[in-house]
């Protein structure tokens, strides 16, 4: 069963009731343009209503990138801080969906999962990662911050002194460092990325379901103490970084491919 979306691959196994989410613009490396984000709200609400899903397998097409990240020339267009801060506060709460659907969500992460990529892949309850992958956060090469989570999903996932040197630095980690630093699960070769994943969702899948979706919102509470007031923070933060010159400069630089020349404001 396939449903059609302009930038999403909607394909439900009837027999298994993995639910294959692809993120399709392979032309842009799968960048998040407001369009994606909000086929993703409307696929996940699809697959949260649609009892034939069982379990959720989110990829992106072809093999270069799960998500390159944002898009850029759509993101230097928004209108100002206020219409950034809410872009930021709406991704987080598409991605939040994610995090905490009752079904089981694995991200095969096929490529790049930089920026936006990264942070839906950790909005993912299992990361699973091929060999030639590559995860990052470099907003701060923006002049921004991350916007969609990036800054409290990471330091969830592999502690606060190594989330802030990868926030900071912008350095990309490659898969092997990713599974060691406990940022994904598993790395395996690209051609037997989704198979191994669909096996992995199979496991799950045989399991309770009752107890799968119980399970995954008891981890969800350990974390949810005074945490939407750091997600609501990095909104603000998002927002605010987008009014300065520095935002300007960094995607300008971005787009004309030259270093960016930041001067603090």
């Amino acid at each position: 069963m396939a449903v059609p979306f302009e930038n999403l691959l909607y394909e439900l196994d009837a027999a298994t009731g993995i639910l294959t989410l692809t993120i399709n613009r392979p032309t842009k490396l799968n960048a998040l343009n407001a369009a994606t984000i909000q086929e993703l709200d409307q696929a996940i609400e699809r697959a949260l209503t649609d009892s034939a899903v069982r379990g959720i397998l989110l990829t992106g097409s072809g093999e270069k990138a799960f998500v390159a990240g944002a898009d850029i020339a759509e993101l230097a267009a928004t209108a100002d801080a206020a219409a950034a801060q809410r872009l930021s506060a709406y991704g987080q709460g598409v991605f939040r969906r994610f995090e905490t659907s009752p079904k089981p969500v694995v991200a095969a992460v096929n490529g790049f999962a930089l920026g936006g990529g990264c942070e839906l892949a950790m909005a993912c309850h299992l990361r699973v990662t091929a060999d030639n992958a590559r995860f990052g956060q470099p907003e701060v090469n923006l002049g921004l911050p991350p916007g969609y989570g990036g800054t409290q999903r990471l330091v969830q996932l592999i502690g606060k002194g190594k989330a802030l040197e990868l926030l900071l630095t912008a350095d990309q980690v490659k898969a092997d460092e990713a599974v060691r630093l406990g940022l994904a699960n598993h790395v395996v070769p690209q051609a037997e990325l989704l198979d191994f994943c669909k096996n992995l969702l199979l496991k799950i899948l045989s399991k309770g379901p009752l107890a799968v979706g119980l399970t995954i919102g008891c981890v969800n509470a350990y974390f949810n103490t005074g945490g939407e007031a750091g997600f609501a923070a990095e909104a603000a933060a998002f927002g605010q970084a987008f009014a300065t010159a520095d935002f300007k400069e960094g995607t300008t630089a971005f787009l004309e491919k030259r270093p960016a020349v930041f001067k603090g404001v």
